[in-house]
């Protein structure tokens, strides 16, 4: 059973994950909702202006009234990087599926990989998730490692299940780890 406790801020060594705030939307645009490169592989378009992202967020931050919506903003020295949020949350099944994104000029160096962590960590001890899964599209290979890195297991590849935003499909590989398995990883590496 699912104990929702909302998104709840979480620190890590180098990060802040927060709740995003209206006033983010100039960072926000700035940072990665603008690049082409970000958005490559996401389901979204890059965004034409600071008013379309300052929408977006609206609605993220209404969303927080809600236990079980989980969406951080992604801080690093002071500035608003990136996002990471689990998305449909199975009070059932205890599940759901992490999407995130971050800007480009922040890739490489090992901070999704320690956003992935510490939600993975958050998920499975506070909210109590028996599994967490993630996906991307098979051209994007560096989010694959993020996955990898953080302890989630390659599972298989859903073909063409994404339209991309050219209008492609898109085959999608799929990564997940279960809650025993998260708790066996921080045995070993104590």
């Amino acid at each position: 059973m699912l104990t929702h406790k909302g998104t709840q801020t979480i620190k890590t060594e180098r990060l802040i994950l927060r709740r995003f705030a209206i006033d983010d939307a100039q960072m926000m645009y700035d940072n990665w909702a603008k690049d082409k490169r970000v958005t490559k592989y996401m389901t979204w378009e890059p965004h034409a202006s600071v008013e379309i992202t300052a929408e977006k967020l609206s609605e993220w931050v209404s969303s927080y009234q809600n236990e079980n919506y989980y969406h951080w903003g992604i801080e690093f020295n002071s500035k608003l990087i990136g996002s990471i949020g689990v998305m449909e949350v199975s009070d059932r099944n205890s599940n759901g599926c992490i999407g995130y994104c971050i800007g480009y000029d922040y890739w490489g160096n090992g901070i999704m990989t320690e956003a992935l962590s510490a939600v993975l960590k958050y998920m499975f001890e506070e909210v109590n998730m028996h599994r967490l899964a993630a996906y991307h599209d098979v051209e994007n290979i560096g989010s694959g490692k993020v996955m990898e890195k953080a302890g989630m297991i390659f599972e298989g590849v859903d073909r063409e299940s994404m339209i991309r935003i050219d209008g492609s499909y898109a085959d999608m590989r799929c990564y997940g780890i279960l809650k025993r398995e998260w708790e066996e990883k921080k045995r070993t590496q104590k």
